[in-house]
């Protein structure tokens, strides 16, 4: 860490009147700038952007521009400007591609089963827009599939995590033994066993569920093409190479 640079500055700064101009706007801001599936009728091309400038809340944004200013300046004194703002965008898009993937997947598979029960895909589409559906369906299909669908089909997306989750992942790739002071931990931890601690603990939440309310598979999407970059351009000697 140091002092923070023009570059992490811009970013803070920007997502910080994201954050400011929805406080103002609500839902109409969330509708226009956070990621929904690509189905549903509030979807934009832009949102996959977006939405990583958009946060649920105070702590949100807070953590999140504090882990970018910690973690990403070290990254941008090797790399040089450019190559971290590529670096950063790349991961966020790939957290919204994984995540909206994943949605595909859990809508496809909720859709199905209603298919399999005799509804038809406009009779469908209607519920999920509308959140209305005949209770009749409930013998055949649950609650909690039926509330899983509606929520793949209908929760946006938003926050700058997957795009963080990359630049951690970097950093423990540049820095493993770096050792981080956490406020929930009495000792310091190195990056190298901190990084792979919180991956692992996205993933066992992302496939069990047991911890609704986040794109846990965003953090994922984000690390992994963090991991892929960094780890190319560190084994092909690129992390000298910086783009001005």
């Amino acid at each position: 860490m140091g002092r923070i640079s023009e570059t992490i500055k811009a970013l803070i700064i920007v997502n910080v009147i994201f954050f400011i101009g929805s406080s103002f706007l609500g839902d109409v801001a969330y509708k226009l700038f956070a990621l929904f599936y690509f189905e549903n009728p509030n979807f934009q091309y832009w949102q996959p952007l977006t939405h990583m400038f958009m946060h649920g809340g105070l702590m949100h944004i807070l953590f999140n521009m504090y882990a970018l200013w910690a973690f990403g300046s070290p990254l941008e004194q090797i790399w040089g400007r450019k190559k971290f703002l590529f670096f950063y965008f790349s991961a966020g898009l790939g957290a919204a591609l994984i995540h909206t993937l994943v949605n595909y997947y859990q809508v496809q598979e909720g859709m199905s089963a209603l298919l399999n029960i005799g509804m038809n895909q406009t009779e469908i589409i209607n519920m999920l827009t509308t959140g209305q559906y005949n209770s009749g369906i409930l013998e055949s299909v649950s609650v909690e599939r039926i509330e899983a669908l509606y929520a793949s089909f209908n929760t946006p997306a938003v926050g700058a995590s997957g795009a963080i989750y990359g630049v951690l992942v970097a950093f423990g790739l540049m820095y493993p033994n770096a050792e981080l002071m956490l406020i929930f931990l009495p000792i310091p931890i190195k990056a190298k066993y901190f990084i792979p601690l919180i991956i692992v603990g996205d993933l066992f939440f992302g496939i069990t569920g047991t911890s609704t309310g986040v794109a846990h598979f965003a953090h994922l999407g984000g690390a992994l093409f963090g991991f892929i970059m960094a780890y190319y351009w560190k084994k092909n000697s690129f992390d000298s190479h910086r783009w001005n």
